[in-house]
């Protein structure tokens, strides 16, 4: 890091040769660190809550996580080549001004994703500290604030801490969970049902590919000729390891606790290690692993809200002043949700966000098919930032698209928020996310490939020369 600064100076702007740096195996540690967290647990403590048994919640899970994470680290893999945040390349499949619609959704998600884990980590500060959960929430905020401000360096330093603080937490739980407990009996116990095994799977893939509108984000700064499998690996398998091993833990804790487990999630996963030192120590861990995500969330939406005001604002670039209140707004909203929802509404939120999902997922598919089978990560970078350039105002193939993706998943979603009237029929199993990638990839290609509208221009790696 010597002669870098620490924090970083640029934002959504094209990442030049001459400032590329950084090594594969920080991705890794990036998202193995990311995933280690309070929130993985308890989505993956669902698989059991919701009526799966233990063998084939397992089971679901690693499938889901493997299908999702494929389609995650596929969005990873692009953050070298064209060295711009994720969202901003929206722009090929929707316009300059219709990349905007998808932006404003991804902010809504992540600000809201924030607020559900800023409360548990608000409890598990306050736990440590012997403070209010009120009084944590605004902790874990403000250290949020400063990370995130920081930026790009800082965020791979924390995710190499939070890997090991996460390695060694986890260890010992499992060691404490597999020592106390006889979890041959659980395993033991198989009733295969279609409807929870689907459950399990889609929860995990559903928690992949969320991470989708801002994978990229975090491997930008790579020399541009990093291999994009190398990427793909590095990204996908800390992601997938990362939160499966959270998610494990989940569905031992829900199964062994029962009812005990909902509403008491950071409390139980503590007293499954100990008492006194090594439970400060845990809710350290606990604590350290929601500052991770919230950082990656906070980062994001920063970027998000960068990328929709410079589509209306030609060569707008960030100074540090506009990043502090960008990062000072969004935080603000988060944290706000939290204090007002931590005793109320914030279940019935958390089935809102669950919700949002369904007006991603779609842009995740024509945003890989565009970059991989059409445009084969050609994009003309200058063009990303001129309404009247190659890309124009608004290209109604890619939103005409969206909108048929988002509207084919409505029949499938099952959340609190809205229940689809298919979901009946398939066992109240949410599949939305899997129609909401596969039928939008499959209208999106044949139309696109149809347009031909676009030059070939030179790949990012070549504009990057160019711009040296």
């Amino acid at each position: 890091m010597s002669g870098k600064p620490l924090i970083e100076t640029r934002s959504i702007d094209f990442i030049p040769e001459s400032e590329r740096h950084g090594r594969l195996f920080s991705q890794f540690t990036l998202w193995f660190g990311a995933n280690l967290q309070i929130t993985a647990i308890v989505t993956g403590a669902l698989a059991v809550v919701l009526g799966g048994d233990v063998f084939w919640s397992l089971i679901g899970l690693l499938i889901g996580q493997v299908f999702g994470g494929i389609v995650m680290a596929l969005h990873g893999a692009q953050g070298p080549r064209l060295g711009l945040p994720q969202m901003i390349s929206s722009r090929v499949q929707f316009g300059v001004f219709g990349a905007v619609i998808p932006l404003v959704l991804v902010c809504i998600m992540y600000i809201g994703f924030n607020a559900t884990g800023t409360v548990l980590a608000g409890q598990a500060i306050g736990r440590m500290a012997n403070i209010s959960d009120t009084s944590g929430i605004l902790v874990f905020a403000t250290v949020i604030v400063v990370l995130t401000v920081c930026g790009y360096r800082v965020i791979h330093v924390l995710g190499r801490v939070a890997s090991v603080l996460g390695v060694v937490a986890f260890a010992y739980l499992f060691v404490r969970l597999l020592s106390i407990n006889d979890i041959a009996t659980l395993l033991e116990n198989r009733h295969f049902s279609w409807n929870t095994f689907l459950l399990a799977v889609s929860l995990s893939a559903s928690w992949q590919i969320a991470f989708g509108p801002y994978v990229a984000d975090y491997s930008r700064y790579l020399p541009s000729a990093t291999s994009p499998l190398r990427t793909f690996l590095a990204v996908g398998l800390g992601s997938v390891l990362g939160s499966q091993t959270s998610m494990v833990l989940g569905v031992f804790a829900a199964a062994l606790a029962g009812g005990a487990f909902s509403g008491n999630e950071v409390n139980y996963i503590v007293s499954l290690g100990a008492s006194g030192m090594i439970a400060g120590l845990l809710f350290f861990s606990i604590g350290f692993g929601k500052v991770t995500i919230a950082t990656l969330n906070a980062y994001g939406s920063f970027m998000c809200i960068a990328t929709i005001v410079s589509a209306f604002q030609k060569r707008f670039t960030v100074s540090s002043g506009q990043r502090l209140v960008f990062v000072l707004c969004i935080v603000g909203i988060s944290t706000t949700l939290a204090l007002i929802g931590q005793h109320s509404f914030l279940s019935a939120f958390k089935s809102f966000l669950l919700f949002l999902l369904a007006f991603f997922t779609p842009w995740s598919a024509i945003n890989l098919v565009d970059y991989y089978f059409i445009t084969q990560e050609r994009y003309d970078i200058a063009a990303l930032d001129d309404p009247d350039g190659r890309y124009g105002r608004w290209n109604w193939v890619g939103i005409g698209t969206y909108g048929f993706g988002v509207l084919v998943q409505m029949p499938f979603i099952a959340t609190g928020f809205y229940t689809g009237p298919l979901v009946q029929h398939l066992g109240d199993t949410d599949i939305s996310w899997l129609v909401g990638l596969i039928v939008p990839a499959l209208v999106y290609y044949p139309l696109a490939k149809h347009g031909a509208r676009r030059q070939q221009p030179l790949p990012a790696q070549d504009y990057a020369q160019k711009q040296c």
